[in-house]
């Protein structure tokens, strides 16, 4: 009859083990316009044209076609602490996973005791010393297995496995933050170098004025007036380099700690001028419908939602009765010689059962506690749509109208150069006083430089959009770097 108590236990969890209490995941709702409204906007002719291939948003910062960039973004792609830290978390999360796996399958332990006892005189009252020495020894394998009839470990997995996807979709925004930073530090960076550029130009340019008139002046022809003025917009001038050297160094070494370097790692390598990235002639925006499939926020969110479902389902578990098998095969003797002998053979079989459910109270309490959570995880990625919806209208609107900006001041730039270098023969000529002359370069400075900030916010602004677009780029894993145990 023992024979058949152990595959009858068995065949009964396999017959009941479809039975999964609490509610099975459904993916929400998430009713999405049919198109952007701000790319739908007429076109003011400037501004770049949206429609475009999709696949040109995979590694964006290559469109820049801009070698140092790409090597920048790669290297923060490998190196960058942050991202340390989310493939950390993934690991642990994955670790997690699998542990969580094991309660699904039996646990097999090996044990085994040599065990030399005395009794004492008052427990064995008139038996001689030797007589109350006890020698044993046993060995044995012993087994248990949570019968899991309501489905509470499978929701356990399930849970878990959740979870691990929503650190998988963190590893992969936390990607995307990465790589858009590094490029919008880069493409500040190249604007500063253009403003300074712009500064120490239109610096040399009023020092030749002032030099002129100063000359004009030893020579009795000029007055101290004039060289004064001259003198204050040189300085006014010059006034703006120390800010923009500052701002330049602070951008080289951001740039340096996100590559996961030390701060001066990289200075002389970003030290010389170089151009901005060019940007890109067609940025596809695609669909809101897209843009929630491939944002991994969302994906991160959505993932947590799924598992705080599944931990109804744990929490809900608790109010059915918990059976777990056990098993003991082993080995007894007196002597050691004679383990595993026939005769020496132990073995146990035993169904237990976890009463703790009857303890509706806060049983119950746990149930609320979890569907409350998982309330509180659908309005989070009902805001996670909403916020990526609001990123990309945000991040079109803000790239089409940094782009028709661009396209004025570039007007604006040219004709403020060539009408100081107009001012400058009318003055030579003695067609006009210094004033006109003066007024002249102050604008054109304020016309350049204002062209450079315009052409960063173009390209940083092109980096937003693709920052809130998530083009789905992160492949490559971050460096894994181990602790060296002590």
């Amino acid at each position: 009859m023992r024979n058949w108590k152990l595959p009858a236990i068995a065949a009964l969890a396999a017959s009941i083990a479809a039975c999964t209490v609490g509610p099975d995941y459904v993916r929400p709702e998430s009713p999405a316009p049919a198109h952007f409204a701000s790319a739908a906007q007429p076109d003011p002719g400037s501004r770049a044209e949206l429609p475009a291939d999709p696949a040109a948003v995979t590694e964006f910062w290559n469109g820049f076609n801009d070698p140092l960039l790409s090597r920048l973004v790669e290297q923060a792609l490998a190196s960058n602490h942050d991202l340390r830290i989310a493939l950390a978390n993934l690991d642990r999360a994955n670790a997690l996973l699998g542990g969580t796996r094991f309660d699904a399958v039996p646990v097999v332990t090996a044990e085994a005791e040599a065990r030399d006892a005395r009794a004492s005189a008052d427990q064995l009252p008139g038996v001689e010393r030797d007589g109350r020495d006890a020698k044993s020894y046993s060995a044995g394998l012993r087994a248990s297995w949570e019968l899991d009839l309501f489905g509470r470990i499978r929701r356990g997995i399930e849970a878990q496995s959740a979870e691990a996807g929503a650190s998988a979709a963190d590893l992969a925004a936390a990607q995307i933050v990465v790589a858009a930073d590094v490029a919008s530090t880069y493409a500040e960076l190249r604007g500063l170098q253009e403003r300074l550029r712009v500064a120490n130009d239109n610096a040399r340019n009023q020092l030749d004025t002032l030099r002129l008139l100063e000359a004009r002046f030893s020579a009795g022809r000029g007055t101290e007036f004039d060289t004064s003025r001259a003198t204050a917009q040189l300085e006014t001038t010059r006034s703006r380099i120390p800010a923009l050297e500052s701002a330049i160094a602070i951008d080289m070494h951001r740039i340096a700690v996100l590559t996961g370097q030390s701060p001066e790692a990289l200075v002389d390598e970003l030290q010389p001028e170089q151009p901005l990235p060019a940007l890109p002639a067609r940025i596809d925006a695609g669909t809101p419908g897209e843009l929630l499939r491939r944002r991994p926020d969302v994906a991160a969110a959505e993932q947590r939602l799924h598992a705080a479902t599944a931990r109804i389902g744990v929490a809900t578990a608790d109010l059915f009765p918990r059976f777990t098998l056990g098993g003991l095969l082993g080995s007894q003797a007196i002597g050691a010689g004679d383990l595993f002998e026939r005769d020496s053979e132990t073995r146990l079989l035993a169904l237990g059962v976890d009463w703790s459910f009857l303890d509706v109270g806060h049983v119950r309490a746990r149930i609320s506690a979890s569907n409350a959570n998982a309330s509180a995880e659908l309005a989070r990625y009902e805001q996670s749509v909403l916020r990526a919806l609001e990123d990309t209208e945000n991040a079109l609107t803000r790239y089409a109208h940094a782009r028709v900006e661009d396209a004025h001041l570039q007007r604006a730039a040219a004709s403020s150069s060539r009408a100081a270098e107009l001012a400058r023969t009318r003055f030579d000529a003695g067609a006009s006083d210094l004033l006109e002359v003066l007024d002249a370069e102050r604008t054109r400075l304020q016309a350049q430089d204002a062209l450079a900030v315009a052409r960063t916010q173009s390209v940083t602004s092109a980096i937003g959009l693709y920052r809130a677009m998530a083009g789905g780029w992160p492949g490559q894993t971050p460096q894994r770097k181990s602790i060296a145990a002590n």
